[in-house]
């Protein structure tokens, strides 16, 4: 699994997985061999610079570097079904413009999702809950089930209805 992650270190399991620093905007890194491949995509594909490496020698756009101070803020993103997600750990930092939207809400929570079907049990208390926002999370659970029901019920009234006028 080691050379399937990024930075492509051995070290590391899906399990075991760090540390590492999440570059923000403004903040400055020593850039040597072993740090260049955290942030190599960053220098390159994301900030747009060219880089150069001669030995242990690093250049980023023609000028000897031994750090770098990253142009904008990136994200460690993880998937909710961690063992089957390919995610950061993966294909590494997602810069802040390339993220395009927000969670708004938790539709489903399993427990023990990863453990076979037999141990697993739903999180009644999460059920279509807000992420985010101002204070604690919202559940709207109850509203879905009374919006459930109710399309149930007239669900139900239109078929007999329909039943009754084709009887006649």
């Amino acid at each position: 699994m080691g050379n399937e992650m990024f930075p492509k270190n051995n070290d590391w399991t899906l399990d075991n997985f760090g540390p590492i620093y999440i570059p923000q905007q403004g903040k400055t890194v020593a850039l040597n061999i072993e740090t260049l491949p955290y942030y190599k995509r960053i220098i390159t594909e994301y900030e747009h610079n060219q880089l150069a490496v001669n030995g242990t020698e690093i250049k980023i756009n023609g000028q000897p570097a031994t750090s770098y101070t990253f142009k904008q803020n990136y994200y460690w993103m993880m998937g909710d079904n961690r063992h089957n997600s390919e995610d950061s750990r993966y294909w590494g930092f997602v810069p802040e413009d390339h993220i395009v939207g927000k969670p708004v809400f938790i539709w489903m929570s399993i427990d023990g999702i990863n453990d076979g079907i037999k141990n697993w049990s739903i999180r009644w208390d999460r059920l279509f809950t807000t992420v985010g926002g101002d204070g604690e999370p919202v559940s709207y659970f109850k509203f879905f089930l009374i919006a459930f029901a109710a399309y149930l019920g007239i669900d139900f009234y239109l078929k007999r209805k329909k039943k009754m006028v084709n009887d006649k």
